[in-house]
């Protein structure tokens, strides 16, 4: 039997000021799924992140997690009922250890229900779960690399920092904005394993991206949106021999680029 939808997107929409960011976006995401979101820029990708995750209000429509309307919840309540995300542009404690990023969302209502950190409640202990999931994610335990200020931490452990903190709240969903942006192929190439195992853990993922080729990896689905419109979804194979698709978005000088 296949597995049900845990999200249902029904015609979201944004508005900003005159401009429609987002025009009645349907979609479903089924549990344990990878789906790739791709477009232009500028297509509505992020905004349609903002409004899953309640960053901003959408102006019509309903999502639902689980058969749970979720529509207008602040983010932190959407977190809580077991929606992470990242950021596009990093948003770390940049003046604390990359550790103890983690143990912040540890101290969270969610992790101490689900058991995101073990033991008896004491600081230490938060400490240490944080350097494991760091570990988990690519960290090296016996470096100083845990113990450095998020600020001086380049890209690549950046952007695992950012899916570390959503691991840390013991996810159901992760939503990723550009997890491989900024990264060097050797970077993509560890990252890529990384995802597959998170899928392989339960955890279902809706990745925004532009490198397609390592998205096409990983991905069981593919959604493509174009000027705030849902385009069309299917395999990547499907997608790339579209000629709507074709025509809004692979001739474009970024697609190529997303390509190499």
């Amino acid at each position: 039997m296949n597995p049900g939808p845990i999200l249902q997107v029904r015609d979201v929409t944004k508005t900003f000021g005159g401009i429609r960011a987002m025009n009645r976006v349907s979609f479903d995401v089924k549990e344990g799924e990878i789906l790739g979101v791709i477009g232009p820029n500028g297509s509505g990708k992020t905004t349609l992140i903002n409004c899953i995750t309640g960053f901003i209000k959408m102006s019509s429509g309903k999502v639902f997690f689980r058969g749970r309307d979720i529509s207008g919840r602040p983010p932190h309540k959407i977190a809580d009922m077991g929606i992470t995300r990242t950021f596009q542009i990093m948003r770390p404690y940049y003046s604390l250890p990359a550790y103890k990023n983690l143990v912040i969302p540890l101290f969270s209502p969610r992790a101490r229900r689900t058991g995101g950190w073990r033991g008896g409640g004491k600081q230490g202990d938060r400490n240490t779960v944080g350097i494991d999931i760091l570990e988990e994610i690519g960290f090296e335990r016996d470096s100083f690399v845990p113990y450095k200020l998020a600020s001086s931490l380049p890209t690549g452990y950046l952007k695992r920092l950012e899916l570390a903190r959503c691991l840390a709240l013991k996810p159901e969903m992760i939503l990723c904005d550009e997890v491989f942006s900024g990264l060097s192929m050797s970077e993509i190439a560890s990252m890529v394993p990384l995802i597959e195992r998170l899928q392989m853990e339960g955890i279902t993922l809706v990745m925004i991206e532009h490198r397609l080729r390592e998205l096409f990896q990983v991905a069981n689905r593919v959604m493509v949106l174009n000027f705030g419109e849902k385009l069309m979804e299917g395999t990547a194979e499907e997608v790339m021999s579209d000629e709507k698709v074709k025509e809004a978005y692979f001739g474009s000088q970024e697609v190529e680029e997303g390509m190499r």
